[in-house]
């Protein structure tokens, strides 16, 4: 069993930048691959990125590469995302997730997080 409790979303004006965390209960952190995703207001959630278990691969949804950034630290079971030049469209509730396996699909993620909203002003 795995527990995550995201932080860091709050308001921030467009071009800002933002750095999420979400920490990690038990011993298995570093089992887990770690995932972000992320739901704005009557969407479906959409995968953000992911790193792998001990921070050697990561991988970014296309239309976010170049502004957010993945990292984890296993001594601290926590995973960050680094947003940056943040834009209204950013704007959404931001989920970490941990699975066993590399994925996107957000159906094969074990464990969520309640979520951080994060608001972009124009």
């Amino acid at each position: 069993q795995v527990q995550l409790v995201e932080s860091g979303g709050r308001l921030v004006q467009a071009g800002a930048s933002l750095r999420l965390s979400c920490a990690a209960s038990g011993r298995t952190f570093s089992s887990y691959v770690m995932g972000w995703f992320r739901q704005a207001p009557g969407k479906e959630r959409e995968f953000v990125a992911r790193i792998s278990w001990e921070g050697g691969i990561t991988y970014y949804a296309d239309s976010l590469k170049g502004r957010f950034t993945i990292s984890r630290d296993n001594a601290k079971s926590t995973v960050y995302l680094q947003m940056n030049d943040l834009k209204p469209e950013d704007t959404a509730v931001y989920y970490c997730a941990a699975s066993k396996g590399l994925r996107v699909d957000a159906r094969l993620y074990d464990y969520w997080g309640q979520g951080t909203q994060v608001t972009v002003s124009s």
